[in-house]
């Protein structure tokens, strides 16, 4: 397999030891996590069979992994904070799985030290009447996180090339001319993103795109959990029996987005998800490594500013002896 590696200088802010996680990890004898094993190499085609679900890296289990995920939410806390300062990049983050993968807790647990003032979780539903009365970016690119912004989509517009595929009855509704509804909808889709996602990027936002990759037997025993435990109740929905009988419908989809948009600016990641407790170090760790090689630091003040401060820190001075 191809090795993909990022380009680009590596500097990091100089006023934030954002590194010291990654030395003190390594020096307890926890080693760095390598991404090969996850992402989609753009321009080849992958197999989702290959990848497997119960992935682990080096971990032996729960508690190895979670001393490693709490360094890495203080870490990204920090980032969070020189890129909503420095206002230049913009930060995407899309999930997409399948039922029961682990989207909602891996971004309660990844996401649970960043400031809420940065960071914007928007969750894509099945469209809305009026969502469906414009094109199927529409509603996605409204919520796109601002420069400085950290912005989470669980699920997004990938929706339109993985669902509405397995079920192309749901294009009836999105009142297209009729003449666009035929067998190159779909690779025509995966250019229009292809496009939209190399826009984006070159203007300043950062995709990173994961598929939680959970096996059958795992989304089985999670729903019936669902079942049995009076305080997950909730999450069960009828539809989610009737969904896993398109199983095979669904990776074939998966795995044909995959192969027609991960690309160099914005690659694919397939995560193991049967062990939610490496699903979301897994994760902590790829977004971290992405923002390790921004050009990140705090804002530089000119000379009349710096004049400024100093002139206000000495009236503050004065009156407190007053």
């Amino acid at each position: 397999m191809k090795r993909y590696k990022w380009r680009g200088k590596r500097q990091l802010n100089r006023q934030e030891p954002v590194d010291k996680g990654d030395s003190d990890y390594q020096a307890q004898g926890g080693g760095r996590m390598y991404h090969d094993k996850f992402i989609v190499p753009p321009g080849e085609k992958i197999k989702l069979a290959d990848y497997s679900p119960g992935y682990t890296h080096h971990f032996n289990d729960e508690s190895e992994a979670k001393e490693k995920l709490q360094d890495d939410v203080k870490r990204l806390a920090r980032y969070q904070d020189v890129l909503y300062a420095q206002h230049c990049y913009a930060f995407l983050i899309v999930f997409q799985a399948m039922d029961a993968a682990g989207k909602d807790s891996t971004i309660k647990h990844v996401m649970s030290g960043l400031n809420p003032q940065g960071c914007r979780v928007h969750s894509f539903k099945a469209p809305s009447a009026e969502e469906l009365s414009h094109d199927y970016l529409w509603r996605c690119i409204s919520r796109l996180p601002e420069r400085g912004y950290i912005g989470v989509f669980n699920r997004s517009y990938y929706e339109e090339v993985i669902v509405v595929r397995v079920h192309p009855e749901f294009l009836e509704r999105q009142n297209l001319p009729r003449e666009m509804i035929n067998d190159k909808i779909w690779k025509r889709r995966f250019e229009e993103i292809n496009h939209f996602e190399e826009y984006l990027v070159e203007n300043g936002t950062i995709i990173l795109k994961f598929f939680l990759n959970v096996s059958r037997e795992e989304q089985g025993r999670r729903f019936l959990e669902r079942l049995e435990k009076p305080e997950k109740n909730w999450k069960y929905s009828a539809n989610d029996a009737k969904e896993r009988a398109f199983w095979q419908d669904y990776m074939a989809a998966f795995e044909s987005a995959f192969n027609h948009t991960s690309t160099e600016k914005a690659p694919w990641y397939i995560i193991p998800a049967d062990h939610k407790w490496f699903t979301r170090v897994a994760v902590a760790d790829i977004i971290i490594e992405r923002l390790k090689h921004l050009n990140l630091s705090y804002p530089t003040l000119g000379e009349r500013q710096l004049s400024e401060i100093e002139a206000a820190r000495k009236a503050l001075q004065a009156e407190a002896k007053k």
